[in-house]
């Protein structure tokens, strides 16, 4: 996963060492050398997450961090504070000025890597809820959101899953200043039954249970359809750095190192309930203010109003982005045939099913969209161009291999589809129109070719066999 990476530091070796760590792994590395540079490449360069020193001569990491915190465009990109401080109270003072993590000097490259790829996956997530709102405040139907440091944290439903009972009184009282209700099992199963009792705001997760594997159960807690999108913290201890990046890696958020310091516990905990509240209320706010106003009534997805208004903006973006994206327009095959055969009732069967097809077959921050009629779009961010034909290909053959069930004597139809896109480079300024009229020509070329086909503009039409994925190849998070 690609990202922008700004390395804050007033000493340029540590920057060098850290842009060649970091540039190993392909992510785009800018440099601030000053508290005011890094300000001011934050607002210019709107970098996916933020490595920041402490120790700066005028302004400090920590005045940074909660300069940028304090403004709401920016608020939610993460911050990494980066220090040789060791005492928890320097920890405890950058959690609390809104950095999402304190990570010691000499850095453990293990720790740093899992650091950021979990945080920009968060991020990513984030980027999309936002992206959509101010869609919708541009249109009228929603307010402007507020900043993630204005969420309240107090009141929280917290579940700990820890054995080691002499923890328990301690994890009880400190989260107590927040008036959170703490509820505490020793085990896997118990905690399942809690789950399944009653929500919680975060999952607190020791790493070290005696009878069972701690790291399973974070795994299991991320896969688990009502747990997925809970945070999570792990509770470990100092030499289990591997263990930890690799809990970051399948979807934890956060970590803790035994002995648990209390005012760490009750910063990073604050840090969740915060960050979860804040995307809660983007979804909240987004979803009750355009169900009506920019939804399609019987598939659920956008309408081609809130499509256009969404992809000019991601269009106005792109001509500062490394991105590319892609845009793919889809079209049923032969669908007026199904309507004059077997009716109404069924044509809309099939539309609803095709749109869950699709929906299934993409990324949680690719917009679909229907266009109208039995034409829908779909727009691909961050996607190379590879990938995107896999998912073009992936798309059409989930449509066309498997027969739709509906109210027909045979219980089924078969349906076919063609799809045309067209792939916009990073840094390109591309008009609206133009970039429609190129999938659209390439939907037509498709629908004119054969049909039950892909067709992406100069390129042609896609031969199956040669877009399929491999196990490594990136289709849906």
């Amino acid at each position: 996963m690609s990202a922008r990476v700004l390395v804050v530091d007033d000493i340029l070796p540590n920057v060098k060492l850290l842009e060649a760590k970091l540039s190993s792994e392909y992510y785009e590395v800018l440099t601030a050398t000053s508290g005011m540079e890094a300000l001011e490449k934050v607002i210019t360069e709107s970098p996916d997450i933020i490595l920041l020193d402490v120790m700066m001569p005028g302004m400090d990491g920590f005045e940074v961090c909660a300069a940028i915190k304090s403004n709401p465009d920016v608020a939610h990109i993460p911050v990494v504070m980066v220090t040789a401080l060791t005492d928890s109270s320097d920890r405890v003072r950058g959690l609390e000025a809104g950095a999402d993590d304190f990570l010691s000097k000499p850095l453990n490259d293990t720790a740093l890597m899992a650091r950021v790829r979990s945080l920009v996956r968060l991020k990513m997530t984030v980027d999309e809820w936002r992206a959509r709102e101010i869609t919708a405040s541009q249109l009228g139907v929603s307010d402007k959101a507020p900043s993630v440091m204005s969420e309240p944290v107090e009141n929280a439903k917290i579940l700990v899953i820890e054995d080691m009972e002499f923890e328990h009184d301690k994890v009880i009282k400190t989260l107590e200043k927040d008036n959170d209700d703490v509820t505490i099992v020793t085990n896997g199963p118990d905690a399942m039954t809690k789950i399944s009792e009653q929500a919680y705001d975060l999952l607190v997760v020791s790493l070290n249970l005696e009878q069972e594997d701690g790291l399973r159960l974070c795994s299991h807690l991320r896969s688990a359809e009502k747990t997925r999108s809970i945070p999570i913290l792990m509770i470990a201890e100092d030499d289990d750095m591997s263990r930890i990046a690799h809990g970051l890696e399948i979807g934890a958020h956060d970590y803790i190192l035994r002995p648990i310091d209390t005012n760490e516990l009750l910063a990073r905990v604050r840090t969740q309930i915060r960050r979860k509240r804040f995307q809660e209320r983007l979804r909240a706010s987004y979803e009750v203010s355009l169900s009506m106003a920019l939804t399609d009534p019987l598939t659920g997805l956008y309408n081609r109003r809130y499509f256009e208004v969404h992809f000019q903006k991601l269009l106005q973006k792109n001509m500062t982005s490394r991105k590319p994206m892609s845009v793919l327009m889809m079209d049923i095959d032969h669908f007026k045939a199904v309507n004059d055969t077997y009716g109404h009732g069924v044509g809309d069967e099939i539309l609803k099913e095709f749109a869950l097809r699709v929906q299934d077959k993409l990324r949680g921050f690719d917009l679909v969209a229907r266009m109208g009629g039995e034409e829908f779009a779909a727009i691909l961010p961050d996607v190379s161009e590879e990938t995107a034909y896999i998912v073009a290909e992936r798309l059409r053959r989930s449509i066309s291999n498997h027969p739709f069930k509906c109210a027909v004597p045979e219980g089924q139809i078969s349906v076919m589809v063609s799809i045309g896109g067209t792939i916009i480079q990073p840094g390109t300024q591309q008009a609206l129109d133009v970039v429609l009229k190129q999938a659209d020509d390439a939907l037509y070329a498709a629908k004119g070719n054969g049909r039950d086909q892909c067709f992406f503009d100069g390129v042609g039409k896609l031969n199956p066999e040669d877009h399929l994925p491999t196990p490594r190849q990136f289709i849906k998070d």
